[in-house]
């Protein structure tokens, strides 16, 4: 077992990159620099953080290096660092350390495998128990529901906002400290190879999976490689003899089949009573919740939670066993699952003239747009659905916008399309029966959020509003032109794209 590392240092970013090289750490006092905080944004740095200068298409890190130093990094891990002093070769990883304005520069070949290294290292140093989450929808916020319910007996760190992919994991693992018992973890792709990668440095001994669906067709080609990339999880995962448990989401076929791929014990889930954890007597209470039942073995537990819509219900399940499997009470889960700030996507806000805005724009696909509908069809009074263009569906791009429309034909009072592809969800739309009147398509958000205003003032009040799109529409602008909404930042990948 790992030993419980204490605050990162200066020595052991060095161990990490370069196998703790005899004498580093006398010459440049590498044991007493504490690292207190890492970020890739200068803006963020601060007294006794470690700055990672990583180059994007927009940006490139290594030309904040001098103000996330004047703003206190203590360390900078970087390609290049002009200017720099006192240089010394550590290893044979091509590592060198130089002192550089009053921070101490680790320069590396590629910063971005420099910290990875570091994080793999840093995590090895703990014994906290690590769980990973992946799925096609549904991963942020099953992350908050979990850990909000595994916090309830553990000490617990767990990836902020969207940090899964190859910058943002290594990152949150790089906020380890002894405390923490449990490290709830996030993990997103674009292609196959990526989930494994991302194991490789965390080493998850638990690993859920929501669902398999439409999303990365560009890349993927099919659902099968889908479902192939989402398996690296619980494929990665110990044997049940050493831990390993993967929570699988027993209503999806390709889900279900990863059961046959790992070699951890499988809890399953779902609504079919054949699943380890299911639940039936489901009805949604509109913004009060919904309200189910669980069966677990012989116990029927009966539970009323803050989420909303009837798909909230499979969140619940993932997070409960998560719960169970990690041998939390129900009253441990019931309490997790109240969590009120664990509720993230789908965030109710007041908009113009007594309206309600359901604000779904982090990202968007087939299932996920169709689940936020049927939260739409639960709420009392005129209802909008501003869809924008769902990307990355490959060869599924004309059938799910379709499906998507014909589902708002059955919910929406007044839909408002943006982009060439969600016109499509409006021509649909129309052809099965919505009043073409109702119907407007439009190119941007500005345009939007003119023809959303203008439905406002010429309804009667109390309009309900939900506004979603793919990440890449930025509809987020929307919520903000009509009610005051703070952001999340979000980590880049190199090439530009969270």
């Amino acid at each position: 077992m790992a030993r419980r590392a204490d605050t990162l240092t200066l020595a052991d970013l060095i161990a990490g990159l370069a196998s703790g090289t005899p004498g580093t750490e006398v010459v440049f006092d590498a044991g007493k620099i504490r690292i207190e905080n890492t970020v890739i944004d200068s803006r963020l740095a601060g007294p006794g953080c470690l700055f990672v200068a990583l180059r994007g298409l927009r940006h490139d890190g290594h030309d904040y290096i001098p103000e996330a130093i004047r703003r206190g990094a203590v360390a900078v891990i970087a390609e290049q660092v002009p200017g720099a002093a006192n240089c010394a070769e550590v290893g044979g990883a091509g590592l060198q350390v130089c002192r550089y304005l009053d921070a101490v520069c680790l320069v590396v070949p590629d910063s971005l495998t420099a910290l990875q290294r570091a994080a793999t290292h840093w995590r090895r140093q703990h014994s906290a128990r690590v769980i990973g989450i992946t799925g096609s929808i549904g991963k942020t916020t099953s992350k908050e529901v979990i850990a909000a319910v595994i916090r309830q007996r553990y000490r617990t760190l767990k990836s902020e906002g969207n940090y899964n992919n190859e910058i943002g994991l290594p990152l949150t693992l790089m906020h380890l400290t002894a405390d923490h018992e449990r490290v709830v973890l996030e993990m997103g792709m674009y292609d196959a190879g990526e989930i494994a990668e991302l194991a490789e440095i965390a080493r998850p001994q638990m690993g859920v999976v929501t669902d398999v669906g439409p999303c990365h067709l560009e890349r993927l080609g099919t659902l099968e490689r889908v479902a192939q990339a989402k398996a690296e999880l619980p494929q990665a995962l110990p044997s049940a003899e050493e831990g390993g448990v993967a929570i699988l989401n027993a209503d999806d076929e390709w889900v279900r089949a990863m059961a046959d791929q790992t070699k951890a014990r499988v809890f399953t889930y779902g609504l079919d009573p054949s699943a380890d954890l299911w639940a039936d007597d489901i009805q949604s209470e509109g913004l009060e919740g919904i309200y189910f039942r669980f069966h677990y073995g012989q116990e029927l537990i009966y539970a009323r939670v803050p989420m909303l819509g009837r798909h909230s219900v499979h969140t619940a399940l993932r997070a409960a066993a998560v719960g169970l499997a990690e041998g939390l009470s129900w009253e441990e889960i019931m309490a997790g699952l109240h969590d009120q700030p664990a509720q993230l996507r789908l965030v109710v806000v007041p908009g113009p003239a007594g309206s309600i805005i359901l604000d779904d724009t982090y990202n968007a696909s087939p299932a996920s747009s169709i689940a936020a509908l049927n939260v739409l069809d639960d709420l009392q009074g005129r209802k909008v659905a501003v869809l924008g263009d769902m990307l990355e569906l490959g060869q599924y791009e004309a059938e799910g916008h379709k499906i998507v429309g014909r589902r708002v034909r059955d919910v929406a009072d007044q839909l408002i399309t943006i982009g060439p592809l969600a016109r499509t969800m409006g021509e649909e739309a129309r052809m099965m029966g919505m009043d073409p009147e109702a119907v407007h398509s439009v190119d941007t958000n500005a345009q939007a959020i003119e023809t959303l205003r203008a439905l406002i003032e010429a309804g009667s009040g109390g309009d309900r509003i939900l506004i979603k799109g793919s990440r890449g529409m930025a509809m987020e602008e929307i919520v903000t032109s009509l009610a005051q909404v703070s952001g999340t930042t979000i980590p880049q990948g190199r090439d530009g794209r969270p």
